[in-house]
């Protein structure tokens, strides 16, 4: 598939109040890359902290998994937490300068034991058990805290990405606020929620499943543009669907979510789990297969747990968000607030597809 010059700026259909410059003449031109992450193979270091073996240079763990035993995966506070429960009163505002008391939690969750090991190179077992953590822990950082508006799941890769330990390691942070980013797609999706009544995430995936249109030119009926939104999917299993936005913010942005309607991720089955740890690891492979060992960030966005949660909970969608950091962004990017995609959308679906 031959990269045809795109210059658009996209709309991104869960916030309309947020666009994507796709321009791929700007690829052409000579830029600063991040270059590819050169990955220590090693199983275990013995400077490394998340390394099995190494237990006395962390915290004590709140949580192992199996709890006796070997451990497989571990979860541990963050030394340098962004958020904590220690009472801290905020400083005196002043004039229109308001603050809260930065409350909360931070843990770090040690993937796997092995230092070298890559997200595809794990066992679809081991990622179920990975993402069975993620939840439980979700679940009960809610349940035991009612001050808590918003668990965030992310996990950085690379130092580019914001990782300082190279060990796969995900982290958890507990919030009493719901942030801006979540609050801008819940929004943004109970407002076409209340103007269509359907869910704006399943409106994308069955257009992404089963859309095609043709346009032509009005005096010959000459094909003008054939456009179909399948060419979108990345990946498929039974019950999830890896897409490639159609107004992505990086080069190589993939997302995954639930084929059927789901706003919490609290409420995923085992059955889902197996299922969601098959098409995550393909999706990985196929991004490494692609652009070679790339640091990367992804997350996962859930309902927020506020008293308005029933509503969202017709209108919003889970999903997980994974963003390989190829490129460093430029001073119009920075103050503009509008991200540009050098590499347009329709190929970069098209090279991933194309991984066996």
């Amino acid at each position: 598939m031959d990269e045809k010059i795109i210059r658009e700026i996209r709309i991104d259909p869960i916030v309309p109040t947020k666009s994507v410059l796709i321009s791929t003449v700007r690829g052409r031109r000579p830029r600063q890359e991040e270059t590819s992450l050169s990955r220590d193979l090693r199983e275990y270091v013995q400077t490394c902290p998340f390394c099995r073996g190494n237990e006395h240079q962390t915290p004590p763990a709140s949580i192992q998994v199996p709890a006796a035993g070997k451990w497989k995966i571990r979860i541990v506070e963050n030394l340098y937490p962004i958020l904590d429960d220690d009472p801290l009163i905020p400083g005196l505002p002043t004039g229109l300068q308001q603050a809260i008391e930065g409350y909360g939690y931070h843990e770090v969750i040690i993937d796997h034991p092995n230092h070298g090991i890559a997200l595809h190179q794990m066992s679809e077992q081991h990622l179920t058990l990975l993402f069975n953590v993620y939840r439980d822990r979700m679940q009960a950082m809610y349940e035991t805290d009612p001050r808590i508006k918003y668990v965030l799941i992310f996990k950085n890769f690379g130092k580019a990405a914001g990782a300082s330990i190279l060990h796969s390691h995900s982290q958890i942070i507990a919030m009493p606020i719901v942030p801006h980013n979540v609050r801008s797609e819940v929004q943004g999706s109970l407002t076409f929620y209340q103007k269509t009544g359907t869910c704006v995430f399943c409106t994308l995936i069955d257009e992404a499943l089963s859309l095609e249109t043709t346009t032509y030119k009005r005096k010959s009926w000459k094909i003008s543009q054939n456009y179909e939104t399948a060419q979108y999917v990345i990946e498929q299993s039974e019950n999830f669907i890896a897409i490639k936005p159609f107004a992505s913010r990086y080069e190589w942005e993939v997302h995954i979510l639930p084929k059927n309607h789901q706003s919490n991720f609290i409420e995923i089955s085992h059955d889902d789990l197996d299922d969601l740890s098959k098409i995550f690891k393909r999706t990985m492979f196929r991004l490494k297969e692609v652009i070679g060992e790339v640091q990367y960030n992804y997350f996962f966005h859930s309902v927020p747990h506020v008293k308005s949660v029933i509503e969202f909970s017709k209108s919003f969608h889970w999903h997980i968000e994974i963003c390989p950091r190829t490129n460093i962004p430029s001073g119009f990017e920075l103050g503009s607030g509008l991200f540009v995609n050098t590499i347009s959308p329709e190929a970069a679906a098209h090279k991933l597809r194309q991984v066996l």
